[in-house]
């Protein structure tokens, strides 16, 4: 083969590989990063510094010996063993239509999805039902843990997101239940995917740190700080990350969404004394991660600076997304039920579990 072909094959190659790169980050799924109004809006915001949005605290994403790509790749190649349980995973069937209204509420579906029902009403939170990723074949459920779909959940009044990564912001789950859904909310940014998937603009509500939205009578949805990162492809931090805290008139409960420790959480702590549910972080962590992701060895600290009298730990028991065992975070449980200065609620998936108030 002459040097001419050679170059002709050389060439080819690679551009079918960057037209096949750019035609697969153009699914759907993938979503769309902040334009226009959006975006503008976004520059305006004091937690957004030099083109992306940045933690409280600096914060190294990954902190393996390379860079990020090299981090990503070693934990994709390296050692999986037990991160998949061998048999089916437990769980209920709720038939989610018919729960008493009259009832504060909290059903998980596995990892961090799940269902709330507070003061009367129906809030969704980081629902994904089929896989953690842009493609079906990727980070599949736990055998036994895909028991609900969209069509199973009743009438949502409010959706809330976190932030935008595969896990918690799911393209197929959000499309099936666009007609079921009142009200988004979510934090800044995170609202383009949703308009890219057909959401009407008029049902989305995006907040930034230390706002807040009341789209009911005495019923407030705080928008809070996390330690984590964002994206959906190439670009990372051009979408907010948050928690939130949920203020009614019967209950407050937390959502923690994901994160690492910072100081945030003693500032959450004292400024919404009395919470009465925190649901955090407890899984898909690595050592090297340890700034974004809670860290065993941590829950227990986050735990007292909240003060909530209910803990319920998410982010484990449907999908594989670190090295750690799948039953890991189980076990980080039994460490925190020795501590008789929290009470953890451990339903299992599907379980209906009632929400105590501190009154």
């Amino acid at each position: 083969m002459n040097h001419k072909k050679m170059i002709i094959i050389i060439t080819s190659i690679i551009a079918a590989l960057v037209i096949g790169t750019i035609l697969f980050l153009h699914q759907p799924s993938f979503g769309r990063l902040p334009q226009g109004e959006r975006l503008e809006r976004i520059k305006q915001s004091p937690n957004y510094r030099n083109g992306e949005f940045r933690n409280q605290s600096p914060t190294e994403l990954m902190t393996g010996k390379g860079n990020r790509w090299q981090t990503l790749f070693g934990f994709l190649l390296g050692n999986k063993m037990n991160i998949h349980p061998d048999t089916p995973v437990a769980t209920i069937k709720t038939d989610l239509q018919n729960l008493p209204k009259d009832k504060d509420l909290m059903i998980w579906f596995g990892h961090s999805s799940y269902l709330l029902q507070i003061s009367g009403k129906r809030i969704l939170v980081d629902p994904v039902f089929y896989a953690a990723s842009p493609v079906s074949w990727l980070y599949k459920p736990f055998k036994g843990t895909d028991i609900y779909k969209p069509e199973d959940m009743p009438e949502i009044d409010y959706l809330i997101v976190s932030h935008d990564h595969y896990d918690h912001l799911e393209y197929r789950t959000i499309v099936a239940l666009k007609e079921r859904v009142g009200k988004v909310i979510c934090p800044l940014g995170v609202g383009e995917h949703f308009e890219c998937w057909g959401y009407d603009k008029k049902q989305l509500v995006e907040l930034d740190w230390k706002e807040n939205v009341t789209p009911s009578n005495g019923f407030t949805v705080h928008c809070l700080p996390t330690r984590h990162f964002s994206g959906r492809s190439l670009k990372a931090n051009q979408t907010l990350w948050a928690s939130f805290l949920i203020d009614t008139p019967s209950l407050k409960v937390y959502i923690g969404g994901d994160g690492g420790y910072d100081r945030h959480f003693k500032e959450i702590g004292k400024q919404y004394p009395n919470i009465d549910l925190a649901i955090l972080e407890n899984g898909q962590y690595n050592e090297d991660w340890k700034y974004i992701h809670t860290m065993p060895v941590q829950l227990a600290q986050v735990a007292k600076d909240l003060k909530a009298k209910n803990i319920i730990t998410v982010h484990h028991s449907k999908y594989a997304l670190a090295r750690h065992r799948w039953d890991e975070p189980l076990q980080n449980e039994l460490t925190i039920i020795q501590d008789d200065r929290f009470n953890l609620l451990t339903p299992i998936i599907g379980e209906v579990t009632l929400i105590k108030t501190n009154k």
